[in-house]
């Protein structure tokens, strides 16, 4: 069989990936690519992958003469970085608040998340009906630039609790639910199984954070969130909780939730919790950097002559973390040194977790206060999870194939025949050096290219 004669047999063999594609983009052959396929499978040297109308055709095969020829010497080629846990219409500038939510504030997000390389989200709360149900659809069908969009409408935390007011200025009942009783817990559920919410969304924190004497939030009671598990199982929807300790986490587990949305930061993991989460399969979001975000500009301030950082950054939010009083300010906070302290336990328990085999994801919480950058967020989690001592390719699965399993998405998140071919590349040897991620040369979309990265796109 020839090499085109052979192409054209992957192209028939793959039809409904290549129907299902919206893309028109021309056929492509990445050649001399150092590969990172997302299954977390060693990097495969001087690799060729060919693509067409939007869907990975071949990986390992010589491309034919006839297709455009892409030389990706010296640069890894990665699927496309996708986030579990994002949220989207809340901040701009150096606030968050519910007149935030707006139509032009939700896509410049997205387009942000796609320059950095970031190609899904999950909205994991905090939306408003009808137009995240608008704008999701729309990202699906690929009708404006920016990342794909999923994620839970509103979602259900405890009356005067999380997620506060203080958070996100002006946060109302079409935005989180506060049910009182079972029946307007279930209720409130089937709202959002009616506005096609991918998952349920809960709230169970008291938001203390660990900081001594810190204020606390009333805590959503077993019987609610019960419900709430019961009812959306019901409907063959799963539920994503967020929580902060053990405790809370264990008896979420018991509850037959279905994915941690955060990291335990109180104290290490124990053998119960992580035999229940591998019992039930229960999945494991770490978000490193949300308690890293508290400090991180402050501690760093190097980081702002960073283009790459400074590319996802607002001019406002710029303003406020060159300001010394600011710095001196965050720097004395008790939230600073309880977030190091969460940090610390949360990265330790990411790994404990991911070697015994709990199945891991990839999230952030970008976008739910200022200093949790979209985009920049999600590199950062990618160097925080290899500082706690996964390998960079390790890392590099969590946000890209797992993340992707997390969604129950299998047309995305791993470089082989018949996925989407949403793809990052960037130069350097990322399974070497998880820095080199932060060199983006090109993001492809759909088997188009949409973006060179964050700091070109601004110029």
């Amino acid at each position: 069989m020839t090499i085109r004669s052979a192409f054209a047999a992957l192209l028939l063999a793959t039809p409904a990936a290549l129907s299902a594609g919206s893309a028109m983009a021309e056929p492509v052959a990445f050649e001399h690519a150092r590969l990172i396929d997302g299954t977390g499978a060693l990097a495969q040297p001087d690799a060729t992958v060919v693509i067409d109308n939007g869907t990975i055709i071949s990986v390992g095969i010589p491309a034919p003469a006839e297709v455009r020829h892409v030389d990706l010497t010296g640069k890894t080629l990665m699927p496309a970085l996708i986030s579990d846990h994002v949220h989207v219409g809340l901040v701009k500038g150096t606030g968050a608040s519910r007149d935030n939510y707006t139509r032009a504030n939700i896509l410049a997000a997205l387009k942000q998340y796609s320059d950095y390389g970031v190609l899904t989200v999950t909205a994991l709360g905090l939306n408003r009906s009808p137009l995240f149900d608008t704008l999701r659809q729309e990202q699906h069908d690929g009708r404006n630039p920016g990342a794909d969009l999923y994620g839970v409408d509103q979602g259900i935390g405890a009356p005067d609790g999380v997620p506060p007011a203080a958070m996100v200025k002006g946060v109302g009942p079409d935005q989180v639910f506060r049910p009182t009783t079972p029946e307007e817990t279930r209720k409130d559920v089937d709202q959002m199984i009616a506005e096609h919410t991918d998952l349920v969304k809960l709230w169970v924190d008291d938001f203390r954070n660990d900081v001594p004497d810190g204020k606390t939030y009333p805590m959503l009671p077993p019987a609610i969130y019960q419900a709430v598990i019961d009812e959306a199982h019901q409907h063959g929807t799963r539920v994503a909780v967020h929580i902060h300790d053990l405790a809370v986490a264990k008896a979420i587990v018991a509850s037959k939730a279905d994915i941690l949305a955060h990291g335990v930061r109180d104290q290490p993991v124990d053998h119960d919790l992580i035999a229940a989460m591998l019992r039930q399969g229960t999945w494991y979001i770490a978000t490193l950097d949300l308690d890293e975000a508290n400090y991180l500009y402050a501690e760093q301030p190097e980081l702002l002559s960073n283009p790459f950082v400074l590319a996802g950054i607002d001019p406002a939010l710029r303003r406020e973390f060159t300001d010394p009083k600011w710095r001196a300010e965050t720097m004395a906070k008790p939230l600073t040194k309880a977030s190091h302290y969460a940090l610390s336990v949360n990265q330790k328990n990411l790994a404990v977790l991911y070697r015994a085999g709990v199945k891991v994801g990839f999230g952030t919480d970008s976008g739910a206060a200022p200093t949790r950058v979209p985009g920049f967020a999600e590199h950062r989690e990618l160097y925080l999870t290899v500082q706690a001592g996964l390998s960079p390719v390790q890392a590099i699965s969590l946000a890209t194939g797992n993340a992707a399993a997390l969604l129950h998405l299998s047309d995305r998140g791993v470089i082989a025949p018949g996925r989407r071919a949403d793809l990052l590349v960037v130069n350097g040897n990322a399974d070497e050096n998880i820095g080199a991620v932060d060199q983006i040369d090109q993001v492809w979309q759909r088997g188009t290219l949409v973006s060179h990265g964050p700091v070109r796109s601004k110029n």
